[in-house]
């Protein structure tokens, strides 16, 4: 199995980066793992809504080189799933897939119609997280879901 954390930009601050890091080299016992970050297209302050899709078709031209395998697009309107069931879906897709690609936006998220082509639209939680926190956050629920499934003890 491979795991890809598919996400526009690069993250900034050192802290997010070392623990994105660090349930990397955790999940890679589990699966093989690659970070792809592509570059955000570029916006002015404040721009129309015009400016914003166009942005976002971009990037999803982008995003639709890189991502591969079973596509899960990470955003709000998205399912929501506990630990365990996030565990379920991936030991399941792993019975059909030999990679999954999880992706997340830029700050105004991610194109619609390349969201209709993934294959699973997942949120974290109906709240809002900084994008940089968010990332963390899905790594270490990549991780706890493969180790429920590998029967560790870091679930418990």
């Amino acid at each position: 199995m491979n795991i890809n954390f598919v996400a526009m930009g690069k993250l900034k601050e050192s802290y997010f980066r070392e623990a994105c890091e660090e349930y990397r080299k955790r999940l890679s016992a589990f699966a093989g793992v690659k970070v792809i970050e592509p570059e955000p297209a570029f916006l002015p302050q404040n721009p129309s809504p015009a400016q914003i899709s166009q942005a976002l078709e971009k990037e999803a031209d982008k995003l639709r080189g890189v991502a591969k395998g079973y596509k899960i697009a990470m955003c709000i309107e998205g399912k929501t799933l506990s630990s365990e069931e996030l565990s379920e879906k991936l030991r399941g897709i792993s019975l059909n897939f030999s990679e999954i690609s999880f992706i997340v936006g830029s700050s105004y998220g991610l194109d619609e119609s390349f969201k209709r082509e993934c294959d699973l639209r997942l949120s974290m939680s109906p709240m809002t997280f900084p994008h940089s926190l968010a990332r963390v956050m899905l790594f270490e629920q990549v991780y706890r879901a493969m180790s429920i499934n590998a029967n560790s003890k870091y679930h418990k």
